[in-house]
């Protein structure tokens, strides 16, 4: 296969939403976004998408029975350390919210299990 670019991968570590991280030709977000309220998680996006040129993957915590049941039996149980909590997500408020991104389209998308680990990586291709 044809690959584009130097083969040179340069990392960057800091905040993720900072500029000052400069431009990138590909993101990956690998459940650092698992913690946003939808409309946050898309707003947070539309941030990278505007210093991304080709493509976003990224993966979100997926609103599912199991996981919704298991939120609401937490909330009985005390909570005493302050970690952030998963957030689970519509996939199809996800879509419907990326779909009015300027520039952009959704690519691949696919549930991902592997035990108790339940998530759900999507794809963002810049068009045009």
């Amino acid at each position: 296969p044809s690959f584009i670019g130097h083969g040179r991968i340069h990392w960057r570590s800091g905040d993720m939403l900072d500029p000052a991280l400069g431009t990138f030709a590909h993101v990956v977000a690998m459940d650092s976004l698992i913690h946003y309220q939808p409309e946050d998680l898309v707003d947070a996006l539309g941030q990278l998408a505007q210093r991304t040129t080709h493509s976003i993957l990224f993966t979100f915590a997926p609103r599912t029975r199991l996981l919704t049941a298991m939120q609401e039996v937490g909330k009985y149980f005390p909570k005493n350390d302050r970690s952030p909590a998963i957030v689970p997500v519509a996939e199809g408020d996800v879509c419907e919210r990326l779909s009015r991104l300027p520039g952009w389209s959704i690519g691949r998308t696919q549930r991902i299990s592997s035990g108790f680990y339940k998530s759900h990586a999507l794809e963002l291709v810049r068009h045009g």
